[in-house]
C-alpha cells in the first residue's frame, strides 16, 4: 500500500454561535450567507492563498433544503467569489457533518488528488428546526428496525441513563456547570479570538449590528439553577435544557493543504490529520458513539487514552460525556477534556459543530507548545460515533 501524503490543517474560522429563535443573532440572515462570511474571513486571514486555486469546497448541512440546499459547497464557491472554476459539494452525517467534510477533504489531499480544500459546515436551526423537513421511512417503525425513541435525540439520552445508571442527574448537572464555567474563563482569556470572527447581522428589533461573541452561554449559572430544571423527554427524567446542548445557528470551516501547497504559499500549518474512525451503534443510545469510535481509533494507531494531550468532545448531552469519561477512567473535571468548555454552554448547530472542535484542538496546540496529540469525537444521530486524531506539525 503506497504511503499517504500529509493533510495539514492551516487555519479555521467560525462565526459566533447564535440561538435558534426569532430574536437570535441570525434570524434575519441566510445560512449560505453565514458560510460565505466564514469562507471570506478564512481567505482574508491567509492572503497568500488565491481563491481561484482552491481545489474543492466541501460543506455539510443536516437540513439540505432552502438556504442550506442547492449543492451547498458549489454554491458557496460561487457566492464567495472563488471563481466559477472552483467545484464543491454538500454532505450530511448529521452532527458529524463538518467533521466528515474535513475527513473527506483531507483524504483528497492525502491521496495527492488535491492541494487546497475548504471544508466546514452550517446549520441554521432557526430556519430549519431539527426534523422539521424530514420524512422518516415508515419501515423504521413498522418493521421494528428502531425503537421510536431513536428518532428523538433527547429520548436517546434518557435511554443512555438507563444503560449507565451510575451516570446520575447530579453528575450530569455538575459536568454541565463545568462547561459553562470553562467557556466563561476561555472567553475572558481571549481563547476564542483565535478562531471566532465577527458577523454583521440585521433584525427588525435592532437594525444592523456586529456580533462578536457566542450568544448561548449563560454566565452565572449555578448548580441550584440546573437542579430546578425538568426533563421534557420523560417524566422524572434526567435530561434537561441545562445539561444538554441548545438549538443554535452557526457556520465555519477550515483550510486544509498538502505539503506542496504549504511550501508554495508559505503557509504555517498547526497540525495534520493523522487518522480517524467512524462507527455505528444502537440508534436508541446514539450518545455512546464516541466510546467505540475512540476505542477503534486508539487500536488502529497503537495509542492509549493517556497519550492524548487534549480531547475535544461534542457535548450533545452531559450523559454521553460523563459515560465517556467513566469508560476511559478520566475524572469528571479532567483538565484536558474540553478545556474551553463545550456545546452545553456554546450550543450545537448540528452539521457545523465538528469544525468548531477541530478549531479548538488547533487553538489548544497554539497555546500549549508541549501538546502533541489531540482528539475530536462526537456522537451522531441515528446511532453513530466519530473520532479524528490530530498531530501537531
Amino acid at each position: 500500500m503506497p504511503e499517504l501524503d500529509d493533510a495539514y490543517y492551516v487555519d479555521g474560522v467560525r462565526l459566533p454561535i447564535g440561538r435558534a429563535k426569532d430574536t437570535g443573532y441570525y434570524a434575519g440572515t441566510r445560512a449560505d450567507d453565514l458560510s460565505v462570511r466564514a469562507i471570506r474571513a478564512l481567505l482574508d486571514r491567509n492572503p497568500s492563498v488565491p481563491g481561484e486555486r482552491i481545489d474543492d469546497v466541501v460543506w455539510a448541512a443536516t437540513a439540505q433544503v432552502g438556504d442550506q440546499g442547492l449543492t451547498l459547497g458549489r454554491s458557496l464557491a460561487i457566492l464567495a467569489g472563488l471563481g466559477k472554476q472552483v467545484p464543491g459539494y454538500a454532505l450530511d452525517r448529521m452532527c458529524a457533518g463538518a467533521l466528515t467534510a474535513i475527513v473527506n477533504a483531507a483524504n483528497a489531499v492525502r491521496v495527492g488528488a488535491q492541494d487546497l480544500v475548504l471544508a466546514g459546515g452550517v446549520e441554521h436551526m432557526g430556519h430549519h428546526p431539527m426534523g422539521d423537513e424530514v420524512d422518516p421511512n415508515p419501515r423504521f417503525l413498522s418493521d421494528r428496525l428502531v425503537d421510536p425513541s431513536a428518532l428523538v435525540m433527547g429520548n436517546t439520552a434518557e435511554n443512555l441513563h438507563d444503560v449507565y445508571p451510575e451516570v446520575t442527574r447530579e453528575r450530569c448537572d455538575a459536568y454541565a456547570l463545568g462547561s459553562q464555567e470553562r467557556v466563561g474563563k476561555a472567553r475572558a482569556d481571549g481563547v476564542f479570538d483565535a478562531h471566532v470572527v465577527p458577523a454583521t447581522v440585521w433584525s427588525a428589533q435592532d437594525g444592523w449590528r456586529v456580533v462578536r461573541e457566542d450568544e448561548h452561554p449563560r454566565p452565572g449559572t449555578t448548580m441550584e439553577d440546573l437542579q430546578q430544571l425538568r426533563s421534557p423527554f420523560r417524566a422524572g427524567g434526567y435530561v434537561t435544557a441545562g445539561n444538554a446542548a441548545g438549538l443554535n445557528d452557526g457556520a465555519g470551516g477550515v483550510l486544509l493543504a498538502s505539503k506542496r501547497a504549504v511550501e508554495e504559499y508559505g503557509l504555517a500549518p498547526t497540525m495534520r490529520l493523522r487518522d480517524y474512525a467512524f462507527v455505528g451503534v444502537e440508534p436508541e443510545t446514539m450518545g455512546s458513539g464516541p466510546i467505540p469510535a475512540t476505542e477503534r481509533l486508539l487500536q488502529r494507531t497503537g495509542l492509549a487514552i493517556d497519550d492524548l494531550d487534549v480531547i475535544d468532545m461534542n457535548e450533545a448531552f452531559a450523559v454521553q460525556c460523563v459515560a465517556f469519561l467513566d469508560h476511559f477512567g478520566l475524572p469528571l473535571d479532567a483538565p484536558h477534556v474540553n478545556p474551553y468548555g463545550g456545546a452545553i454552554a456554546m450550543g450545537h448547530p448540528l452539521a457545523f459543530s465538528g469544525a468548531r472542535l477541530a478549531m479548538e484542538v488547533a487553538t489548544y496546540f497554539q497555546r500549549n507548545p508541549d501538546a502533541r496529540l489531540g482528539l475530536t469525537t462526537m456522537c451522531v444521530g441515528l446511532g453513530m460515533g466519530a473520532a479524528v486524531l490530530w498531530e501537531r506539525v
